[in-house]
């Protein structure tokens, strides 16, 4: 389990930030998978440092809810506060919010830090008012991404996609939870392009969770090689790739709990 509460909670910031573009194309994609209507209720599940939470607000004009278990990264989110934002200390299987509350529900690369996913999920379906969606912004072991990145640490791949469940295991747990999973997984092309130079600098702060479970000589050899290339190839721009995202409904009827 990956501690935000330390390194990984200041690290996060600096590593993993999102210029105003880059959340207004993710708030944009997400915006086609919801109901038209506005306002919208949200709640973004692992919400972290709020690097999108606002931008939620913004999109769907309703209340949105950040809800992070972590104390150092909701304190982070909270140094930007929004008026129409709340942040709230809680967890994806225990989520201090009542039945029914919310439109949609992100949860935007925080699954798979769940220990129990399916309780999370079964929270998820709780918190939705019916017809409402939960954008569930994942990987998935069986379709991971082959990032350029990989080749300098060697483990990094196997380590990532162990990390995450098959498309057919998650659809298999949203529809135990009550939650309908839609047929085919959407892709999204929000990253921003960076250069070699850019993304260096990025993943050097080790943001990822993915560092915590490398082998620490691992982690510095990659960076050093890391380092050197970007130091003699700094302006090549490098691939940006897809964001997989599985987009789960729950069904129109009366506020029943699944079994």
């Amino acid at each position: 389990m990956v501690n935000y509460d330390g390194r990984m909670g200041a690290a996060y910031v600096a590593g993993r930030a999102m210029a105003q573009d880059e959340v207004r194309r993710w708030t944009g994609a997400f915006a086609e998978h919801v109901p038209d209507r506005r306002p919208l209720d949200v709640l973004d599940l692992g919400s972290g440092v709020g690097r999108l939470t606002p931008g939620l607000a913004e999109e769907f004009q309703g209340r949105v809810y950040g809800v992070e278990p972590s104390d150092r990264m909701r304190a982070a989110a909270e140094q930007a506060p929004h008026p129409n934002v709340t942040y709230l200390k809680g967890a994806a299987e225990d989520i201090p919010l009542p039945e029914a509350s919310v439109d949609v529900v992100l949860m935007f690369l925080s699954f798979h830090h769940f220990p129990d996913p399916l309780q999370g999920l079964r929270e998820v379906r709780r918190v939705l008012r019916p017809g409402g969606v939960a954008l569930l912004r994942t990987q998935f072991s069986d379709l991971m991404p082959d990032l350029f990145w990989y080749a300098y640490f060697p483990s990094a791949r196997e380590v990532d996609a162990a990390m995450y469940r098959s498309l057919a295991a998650t659809k298999a747990l949203a529809g135990a939870a009550g939650l309908t999973p839609g047929a085919d997984v959407v892709r999204i092309a929000a990253e921003e392009w960076r250069t070699l130079r850019q993304r260096y600098e990025r993943l050097s702060h080790r943001a990822l969770s993915t560092f915590e479970h490398l082998p620490p000589d691992e982690v510095e050899q990659g960076f050093a090689r890391f380092a050197a290339d970007a130091e003699r190839d700094p302006d090549r721009v490098m691939p940006v790739y897809d964001a997989t995202m599985l987009v789960l409904t729950r069904p129109s009827g009366l506020l029943t709990r699944p079994r």
